[in-house]
């Protein structure tokens, strides 16, 4: 008998052996189970299938292939009243030219006014600044502030191109300090004359200071005033501030201080507030010159259908991108697909950037966040409604994203929510549209479209009934 190993001991033969046989056996035992369960499966999903109706399944599909195309448009008749933010400055960018910004806000007297006999001593304008972009150094940066004798109300509607009627009362040449740009900065500025004139003309007829919605108070006596800033700068302030008031803290920040004395020498002091509790009607102005643009097509193709490779988004109530899904309406109009039910709808959208030694981050360059809109029939515009979906208040806006991916370099956008019920709208009276734009902030963005290498994406997933 021949050994299997070349060996005297008997233990080399036997082990190996066993083994082999041992080994035979387990496979052949889960190949066994493995053909077993695999033909019980096959079994339960055939049970009952010729019983139950097709329209009892549902299947779950993805369509990658969506038309979708960008655009830049242009509109300078977007409302700017009451907004977060306001503006004073001017900005440049090679490729979207020069913006100047303003705004136009009522003022309020903070408390009631004391009717005794008086002397205005001395006036200032107190200042809390947010934001301030270029360094506006090499030369001199002023502030212009004139009276307006446009009646203003909260709830009427205002534009950055509104018409201001100007007023009788001007001061200018206010000249702003040295602004550090990478925190808030509180600001006192003293006005001409020492803001005597001022404060006079202010309290002229002192049967005026009051408020009554009923009567013509002291915001008919005195309508507002419209803020410019100036600069003989290479590079002059975008500075911002907010005029809605501080509920956090319950404070004001920008307000007008008017020191005065009585007979008997007695200091007393008045505000007429900016950013009031009561709130002032008030309005941002922006004008853009994109003629002056050196790099790009200095927007030439603004409000057209040309499909670019790239479209833009611009601060201030610029340029802005428009989304169009053609392929969305195919569906909606498609009877096949009258019974969906959306899984998932995310726009994809890539940001031209190219970094170079002084922009060397795209954290630093673009829009942290970016939001959509849809438009009806009649022009109104909304906020897509997945932007509120959250289970809480603290969670908000968070399922909507929006936000800029700086590793993937694009804002994703989430809006099963928007097409289920474009999908869903029977009156025809949702455009199957979207327009990407900022709600504030002074950073432009230049996006990938089109026949782009690396162009919009629409992922949609949907089951289907």
């Amino acid at each position: 008998m021949t050994r299997y190993y070349n060996t005297s001991k008997p233990i080399h033969r036997i082990v190996s052996v066993s083994q082999n046989f041992f080994r035979l056996l387990l496979a052949t035992f889960f190949v066994t189970i493995a053909v077993f369960n695999s033909s019980c499966k096959k079994e339960v999903l055939k049970i009952g299938g010729d019983i139950l109706p097709g329209s009892d399944f549902v299947s779950i599909k993805s369509i990658d292939t969506l038309s979708i195309f960008s655009y830049t448009l242009y509109d300078d008749s977007v409302r700017s009243d009451l907004s977060t933010v306001s503006y004073m400055g001017h900005d440049y960018d090679p490729y979207f030219g020069s913006t100047t910004a303003g705004f136009v806000s009522q003022i309020r007297l903070s408390s009631k006014w004391d009717p005794q006999p008086f002397t205005v001593d001395s006036m200032k304008l107190y200042l809390h600044i947010l934001t301030v972009k270029n360094g506006g150094t090499g030369g001199v940066n002023s502030l212009s502030i004139s009276e307006i004798s446009n009646q203003l109300y909260v709830d009427t509607a205002y534009y950055p191109n509104t018409p201001i009627i100007p007023g009788g009362f001007n001061m200018t040449d206010i000249v702003l300090p040295s602004m550090r740009t990478d925190t808030i900065n509180d600001i006192v500025l003293s006005l001409p004359g020492n803001g005597i004139s001022f404060g006079n003309y202010l309290t002229r007829d002192t049967t005026k200071l009051f408020y009554n919605n009923n009567l013509s108070d002291f915001r008919s006596f005195f309508k507002g005033l419209h803020f410019q800033l100036n600069s003989t700068s290479s590079d002059p302030y975008l500075i911002s501030l907010s005029l809605l008031y501080d509920q956090t803290n319950s404070v004001y920040h920008n307000y007008f201080v008017l020191f005065t004395h009585d007979s008997t020498g007695t200091a007393n002091e008045y505000s007429f507030i900016l950013d009031a509790k009561n709130v002032n009607a008030c309005f941002n102005t922006f004008s853009h010159d994109f003629s002056t643009a050196t790099l790009g097509d200095k927007m030439v193709h603004r409000n057209t259908t040309y499909k670019d490779t790239l479209s833009y988004l611009q601060s201030l109530d610029g340029v802005y991108t428009r989304i169009s899904l053609p392929g969305l309406k195919k569906i909606k109009e498609d009877a096949s697909f009258s019974k969906i039910a959306i899984n998932r709808a995310r726009l994809v959208v890539p940001v031209h950037f190219k970094p170079t030694s002084d922009n060397p981050y795209i954290t630093r360059n673009v829009p942290s966040q970016l939001f959509l809109r849809y438009r009806v029939k009649n022009g109104t515009r909304y906020t897509v409604p997945d932007f509120s979906l959250a289970s809480s208040v603290d969670l908000a806006h968070s399922f909507f994203d929006g936000q800029l991916d700086s590793v993937a370099q694009v804002y994703n956008f989430n809006i099963p929510a928007f097409v289920q019920s474009y999908l869903e709208d029977a009156t025809n009276n949702v455009e199957p549209e979207l327009d990407i734009y900022q709600v504030s902030g002074t950073k432009s963005v230049i996006l990938e479209a089109n026949k782009s290498k690396t162009p919009v994406k629409f992922e949609f997933t949907y089951t289907k009934f």
